[in-house]
């Protein structure tokens, strides 16, 4: 007779390591589309598949599916996750973490416009965008657009909040 572990493994923050926040508009049919891209850069404590791991189980505790599933949060509005825009600044939170980013204009008229950003968040590392480094628009869309990136994220579209009433 055999049987199978059940073991859950706690989350620690640190197996993250440092997770990046990307925000860019891109061309769609009804207009610019500001996409939210978040990634670790795989130098958790126990290296990238342990990072990739652990970013896996944050999303699937959020409630959000691994995939090419698109979730619209403002259908959801008991999902644990939110978009904040105030003072130039896009920050997204959820259970365990608080990330931000200073967008570009064209992203800040594109989520006001639309009221809601396109947030891929993939377990896959990308070690070479550090924060403060410049990305080239190719490079992220290499990235950002390949099919192993987007079948290893969570794929939701976040409304966008503000402190103004």
């Amino acid at each position: 007779m055999t049987s199978t572990s059940c073991e859950t493994r706690p989350f620690r923050a640190a197996d993250l390591g440092t997770l990046v926040v990307m925000a860019w508009s891109g061309g769609a049919p009804d207009g610019d589309m500001p996409y939210l891209l978040a990634y670790s850069l795989g130098n958790g404590a126990s290296g990238p598949e342990a990072s990739s791991a652990a970013v896996e189980r944050l999303l699937l505790s959020t409630g959000l599916s691994i995939g090419e599933e698109l979730v619209d949060a403002a259908g959801r509005p008991s999902l644990p996750i939110s978009l904040l825009v105030e003072a130039g600044r896009a920050v997204v939170t959820m259970p365990h973490l608080n990330a931000q980013c200073l967008p570009p204009p064209e992203w800040l008229a594109a989520v006001g416009r639309r009221g809601h950003a396109y947030l891929v968040f993939t377990t896959r590392p990308w070690p070479a965008a550090k924060p403060g480094k410049p990305v080239t628009p190719e490079t992220l869309a290499a990235f950002a657009g390949a099919e192993e990136t987007l079948k290893a994220a969570a794929h939701v579209l976040l409304p966008a909040r503000s402190l103004r009433g």
